[in-house]
């Protein structure tokens, strides 16, 4: 009932331990906080929290207009809302070294697990758009090492993202994972890359774990669970998936009203009334009512 047991604590221990174990762990986006359960309930194995979705959630574009105050709000509530460990994207840092390591503090108050900033040049770009333009190496460097000396819990994840591959290529890409390893980077996120070999390339080259974006009409082949293992990926994300199926169906249901004005015929697209009661607990408030509320009058 209400939010999860497991304190942030534990969830950013699992997450070490799972990763620790070189298996490749699944992490679906939620786009809201009932989502994340879904996610939990369907056996997955952590919860993403996409830049891109907060954006859009707010009908804004993904070029870097969200706030540290908005991201770590609906980060909160969408983290509280599982016993699953949650990693959030959280673009460049919001703002110079100053402002990653309080982004850092703010997120491990929040209760995330882990969140990954990247190299882009702010105002950021979606990682899988033409056009983007990346900082120095220097100035990735130390947006890494503000976020590693802020944060207050060893187990917090700090990943490392990078977009330089769209920009110089595989080969400097894999010579900026490395120098942000030697940063004090958790974990490496080689963004938009294009085949398998290449993400076997940067896996070649780190010994950290590494995390592959699969989100959809990007630059990168929609690669299975399987070929992402056999290439030594440590986390794979659809970051926007859920959402884009949701809004799907969506568009679907409101065309359905204006051609026959009634949604009948979508019934069995739809999550039952008993199935979203069963997700949110619902008899298990009605419990702690009875429960506390036992007397008459």
């Amino acid at each position: 009932m209400l939010y999860s047991g497991k304190s942030p604590a534990d969830k950013r221990a699992d997450l070490r331990a799972a990763l620790a174990t070189g298996s490749l762990l699944r992490f679906p986006g939620a786009f809201n906080p009932l989502s994340a359960r879904l996610i939990e309930r369907k056996g997955f194995d952590g919860v993403y929290i996409s830049g891109a979705v907060l954006a859009a959630d707010l009908g804004l574009p993904d070029i870097g207009l969200t706030t540290l105050t908005e991201v770590a709000g609906r980060a909160r509530q969408i983290a509280r809302m599982t016993d699953l460990p949650a990693l959030v994207d959280a673009d460049t840092g919001f703002g110079e070294p100053m402002n990653v390591a309080r982004t850092v503090q703010e997120l491990e108050d929040a209760g995330l697990a882990g969140l990954h900033i990247e190299d882009q040049v702010n105002p950021k770009r979606c990682g899988h758009l033409d056009g983007k333009q990346v900082v120095d190496e220097q100035t990735a460097l130390q947006r890494i090492r503000a976020a590693v000396d802020a944060r207050r819990d060893p187990n917090f994840l700090v990943m490392a993202r990078t977009d330089i591959r769209a920009v110089d290529g595989l080969e400097a890409a894999i010579d900026r994972a490395k120098a942000l390893v030697d940063a004090g980077a958790d974990a490496i996120f080689p963004e938009a890359m294009t085949t398998l070999e290449e993400f076997a390339a940067v896996r070649a080259a780190v010994d950290v774990p590494l995390l592959a974006n699969m989100t959809e009409f990007g630059k990168s082949e929609l690669f299975t669970v399987q070929q992402l293992a056999d290439v030594g990926m440590n986390l794979v994300i659809w970051p926007v998936s859920l959402l884009r199926l949701a809004m799907g169906a969506a568009v679907r249901g409101l065309d359905e009203l204006n051609e026959n004005g009634s949604l009948t015929g979508k019934l069995g697209d739809m999550q039952h009334r008993s199935a979203l009661y069963d997700l949110i607990d619902y008899e298990g408030y009605n419990r702690f009512d009875s429960s506390v509320f036992d007397f008459t009058l």
